[in-house]
Order: structure tokens, then C-alpha cells, then sequence
């Protein structure tokens, strides 16, 4: 499959080709950033040095690829679309937030809750990083309408979650050694967690309590989320341990879990837990990979009828 990114200089787009660069079935045919024509992948993305001769060009021809990647800001996908010709089969998968909501035919990308018709697809819209790790949490009891009270989520991510443009909340001297509350109850993320859970449950979807959080670290999100429910634990388990038995990156573990089992994969790591009426679920994910480039390559395996797992064999830094 010949690939081409546009907006290629952002953390996702780094992350992007890094795990395309090495995918035994994609050639990386161009990478655009105006801002970088010329440059070397590497002198941008420094994990990259030594893995590609590549250099970011101005132009791009989306003729000549299988499948386009847009990594632009939030925004930007729809004026791309809306600006340039597209080939009849051209297949897109957008990492922004443009057309999360289904439109202009596209499906919305978590393999988990879709498989089957993001195989079928020609646009894939890939998932928010939060919109994931709580989706993830949420999707089992969606599925058998127990999602009837009040949700309460808090979730932590690491600092490339707010993107590789500077800012004062990630400057170094202000996140290490702290942590912040930021867009709560707000967050855009909301939007499509809320479309997702109430298509599952016939269009009545809970209301859902969220508070992010920045934390010091680089990378990660771990979610606490719980709500009423009167499952008992091991009903809970057998519930998500169904629901999950043939995902190619959601596992359950029968103990507390950590986001270390998760970061640098495309893995999501899900753990429940029973106390009185409340059924309290963590989930853990990589915010640039299954929260971002990653779940776009398996969103790209689907589409071409791949092993989902291609090209994302990645194991943890367990220290």
C-alpha cells in the first residue's frame, strides 16, 4: 500500500511513521508539512534518525497513493477535503475531530465497537484518546442497556496529549512534579462518547461526569470510571471478558492494572471491580498509539484486509 500524510510534523504524525516505516505491507510515499518541506523526517522526528531518507515535501500527488493519512489540526480535514480532488478510491483515515460524527461518509473508527464496517469503508474517522480509553471502559454495558444511571469518569493524560505546539501547560518547568484539572465536565470528547453510548443503548445515553487531567508524564491516559450497577463482580468479568474475547488489543486483566501495561502499544488494558452498587472500570491506553497513530494503522489494516495487528507488535516498557 502506498501511503500518503499530510500534516506530518505533530507528535501523532511522528508516531504515524514510526509504525509505517517499519509495516511489512506499506511504502510511505510522501509526507507534506509546508512548514518543513525539505527537511529530513529525522531533523523533526528524532526517533526517526537512521529509519528513513525521507524529507517532508510542499507537494503531493493523491493519485499515486492507496491511503491518506490526515494529521492536520483540528479543522483542517474538512478544508482538505473540501479543497482537493480525491480519487474514486482513494481510502482516508482522518485523526482529527472533523468527521467523528459519520459525516460525509465516514465511519467512525474503533475497531472494538465497527470491525466490520470499517472493512467496508472507503473514510475512517479515528477516535479521540479519551473517547477511547472511556468508550473502551463503557461498550460492554452499553451493549445490554445497563448504563442507567449517572456515569463518573476522571482520567489522566500524559503531556503529548495537548500536541507538539508549546504552550504554558506543557512547558516542562511547569508539568513536572504537577498535575492539573482542565475542561471539566466540558470536554470535546464528550460529543462522541455520548453518540456512541446512546446508539448502543437505543439512543438514550447516560450522562457522563468527566474530568481530565494533565499529569507529568509524557504519554499515557488511565481512566477511572464507575457507575450504579447490579452486576455482580463475576457477571461483570464474564460480561467484558464476551465482549472482548476477539478484539486484537483490549484485554482484561483479572487484577489492578497500571499504565505501564499499555504505554508504547496499541494496546488497552481494562480491569472491573465490583464495591456495593458501584462497578468502578479502569482502562489504560497509549494516548499516541491506540489512543491515535496506532488505532489509525489498525484502522488502515481493516481497510485493506489485513491482520489487524500488523505492523503493531509492540511490547510494554515494563521500567
Amino acid at each position: 500500500m502506498r501511503v500518503g500524510v499530510i500534516g506530518g510534523a505533530g507528535y501523532t504524525a511522528g508516531e504515524l511513521l514510526r509504525l509505517l516505516v517499519n509495516h511489512p505491507a506499506a511504502e510511505i510515499a510522501f509526507v507534506h508539512s509546508d512548514s518543513n518541506a525539505g527537511n529530513a523526517l529525522g531533523d523533526v522526528h528524532g526517533g526517526l534518525l537512521g529509519e528513513t531518507d525521507l524529507r517532508f515535501t510542499a507537494e503531493y500527488d493523491l493519485g499515486a497513493i492507496d491511503v491518506l493519512f490526515l494529521c492536520s489540526a483540528h479543522g483542517r480535514s474538512r478544508e482538505f477535503l473540501a479543497a482537493n480532488a480525491l480519487p474514486e478510491g482513494l481510502r482516508i483515515v482522518d485523526l482529527a475531530q472533523d468527521f467523528r460524527d459519520e459525516s460525509e461518509g465516514f465511519v467512525y473508527g474503533l475497531p472494538e465497537l465497527n470491525r466490520d464496517r470499517i472493512r467496508a469503508a472507503r473514510r475512517v474517522a479515528n477516535p479521540g484518546c479519551f473517547a477511547t480509553a472511556i468508550q473502551l471502559a463503557l461498550l460492554p454495558l452499553a451493549r445490554e442497556g445497563l448504563l442507567r444511571e449517572e456515569v463518573h469518569a476522571t482520567a489522566v493524560t500524559g503531556s503529548t496529549g495537548a500536541g507538539v505546539k508549546p504552550s504554558a501547560t506543557t512547558h516542562f518547568s511547569w508539568r513536572t512534579d504537577n498535575i492539573s484539572v482542565y475542561k471539566a465536565f466540558t470536554h470535546q470528547h464528550l460529543s462522541e462518547i455520548g453518540r456512541t453510548l446512546g446508539a448502543m443503548q437505543g439512543g438514550a445515553a447516560p450522562e457522563i461526569n468527566f474530568v481530565p487531567m494533565r499529569g507529568d508524564f509524557a504519554r499515557g491516559i488511565l481512566a477511572s470510571v464507575y457507575t450504579d450497577c447490579d452486576l455482580r463482580q463475576e457477571e461483570a468479568e464474564a460480561l467484558y471478558r464476551d465482549f472482548y474475547a476477539d478484539a486484537a488489543f483490549t484485554f482484561v486483566a483479572d487484577r489492578p492494572i497500571d499504565l505501564k501495561q499499555a504505554v508504547n502499544t496499541n494496546k488497552a488494558v481494562v480491569q472491573v471491580a465490583k464495591y456495593g452498587r458501584k462497578l468502578h472500570i479502569v482502562s489504560a491506553i497509549d494516548n499516541l498509539l491506540k489512543g491515535a497513530s496506532g488505532q489509525a494503522v489498525q484502522n488502515m489494516n481493516l481497510l485493506f484486509g489485513l491482520d489487524e495487528r500488523e505492523g503493531l507488535r509492540l511490547k510494554a516498557s515494563a521500567f
